[in-house]
């Protein structure tokens, strides 16, 4: 195995591992199928290229997690200067149950979980994101958003105690 064949094995084990998580991020962010693919994509995309400038192997979750957030954010800058809506239709993609009710019952819920998310402040929708949709660490996330882990903890609950309060009421 050349050095080249090396590196790409190594890349495309990365995108094994990763794309996933980065899709889901992404995804759950614009609720669009093809434009979460094109995000995610891209920002594999650019890690490979920018490959060189990693510092620390270890980081390269947190490194391409970085990528993502900056071409969401600027995706969402392009969608709304051209006038589409930032984020598609509420509508979760979840798996068919065996009991449609159960199943209408369950993305109900999550529409209503998504709605009063994205009341909330830009900062708190892109930390519930990271966390839940991507399954990144405080740890992690503190690194992508340029944050203490303790603030990301404590933004966080306090998020997560404003999202129950809000359910609550809602009934």
């Amino acid at each position: 195995m050349t050095v080249g064949d090396s590196v790409f094995h190594d890349f495309a084990e990365r995108y094994r591992q990763y794309f996933p998580r980065v899709f889901a991020y992404v995804y759950g962010r614009i609720r669009d199928v093809q434009a979460a693919e094109d995000v995610a994509s891209e920002a594999f995309e650019r890690a490979f290229v920018k490959a060189d400038t990693l510092r620390h192997e270890e980081a390269f979750g947190t490194w391409l997690f970085t990528i993502a957030r900056n071409l969401l954010i600027s995706y969402c800058r392009r969608r709304s200067r051209f006038g589409g809506p930032v984020n598609s239709e509420l509508v979760e993609s979840l798996p068919a149950e065996a009991d449609p009710e159960e199943d209408l019952l369950e993305r109900e819920e999550v529409a209503k979980i998504m709605e009063h998310v994205r009341r909330f402040p830009q900062r708190e929708q892109d930390i519930i994101a990271l966390k839940f949709d991507a399954e990144l660490t405080n740890v992690q996330i503190a690194d992508i958003m340029n944050l203490s882990e303790s603030n990301v903890r404590v933004i966080l609950c306090r998020t997560l105690q404003k999202l129950r309060k809000a359910l609550q009421e809602e009934g």
